[in-house]
């Protein structure tokens, strides 16, 4: 799916049922658990390694189950490269929270599940000098990709675009405690400046994630700065407000719950403001999961 889709495209148009989707069954590599309640789950699928772009998804469903019954939106965490350093596996990570995760949990190398994706818009590639990634919870998931393109580490796509390489990227990750957190060693290994809250202090700032950022938004990190943010919505609405202030763009990825992830359904919509004032209801699965953070009506 294209990211520049032209403007006043009937919704309903083919072009955003995600025809470029692989629907595929696929066998489990490693599924670990990486840090509390926290699971990293690796499956080989070439086809669908090549086309994913940072900030896609894809639906994932276990395979000879039927409870429950419909399938589950995971973010590309990265790709995962052959010998050759040809891409042919996904990573994605989840939190262990319902019925399907539990499931997931217990899951073995060796076990298939059922996956369509790539999905949704994605990351634009946008230039900029500092890059800041605001991150609550499991939402940190979509941002070592992001990351990895945007330092020229690695492309994505098929063709892969051209990545626009940023000077340096941030991540400000909030989480409950520190148990919770994880990934970090990745960003890490990526040269990017992580900087940690958790509520109980345990970890970092004692205190909420957006008064870390409040931090590395002081000048003059906030010269041609560009804020990405993925989390609870209470904190992306947080984080849109203190952007606005700060005069700095900002897009937030969406973590609406969805049932098909192609747009037929209708239960993932937001409340997106148009460019006359008003809003209307955009589905998250297609129109997003990114958007503007100006455009939302929290």
């Amino acid at each position: 799916m294209s990211l520049n889709q032209p403007k006043n495209l009937n919704p309903l148009h083919a072009r955003f049922h995600a025809d470029r989707a692989v629907h595929a069954s696929v066998c489990i590599v490693e599924n670990t658990q990486i840090a509390q309640q926290t699971f990293r789950l690796r499956f080989d699928c070439v086809e669908m390694a090549r086309r994913i772009l940072p900030g896609q998804f894809l639906m994932l469903r276990l395979a000879g189950f039927d409870d429950p019954l419909l399938a589950r939106p995971l973010a590309l965490y990265d790709t995962v490269l052959s010998l050759t350093g040809e891409p042919n596996g996904i990573d994605v990570v989840y939190l262990v929270a319902g019925k399907m995760t539990r499931r997931l949990a217990h899951l073995k190398p060796g076990q298939q599940l059922d996956v369509w994706g790539p999905l949704g818009n994605g990351f634009e590639p946008k230039a900029c000098d500092h890059l800041i990634l605001v991150a609550g919870g499991i939402g940190y998931t979509p941002f070592p990709a992001m990351a990895r393109e945007c330092l020229g580490r690695r492309t994505y796509g098929d063709p892969a675009r051209r990545a626009l390489v940023t000077s340096k990227v941030t991540l400000c990750y909030g989480a409950r405690t520190a148990g919770l957190l994880a990934g970090i060693d990745d960003f890490d290994g990526l040269g990017v400046d992580v900087r940690v809250a958790t509520e109980d202090g345990s970890r970092g700032h004692h205190g909420l994630v957006t008064e870390v950022l409040n931090k590395a938004l002081a000048p003059p990190s906030q010269r041609n700065c560009r804020i990405v943010c993925c989390g609870p919505e209470p904190m992306m609405e947080a984080v849109a407000v203190l952007a606005h202030q700060s005069g700095v763009p900002c897009e937030v990825s969406l973590e609406t719950p969805m049932a098909c992830g192609v747009g037929i359904c209708f239960t993932c919509v937001a409340k997106v403001r148009d460019g006359t004032g008003g809003w209307d209801y955009k589905r998250t699965c297609v129109d997003g999961p990114v958007f503007d953070a100006k455009s939302i009506e929290w």
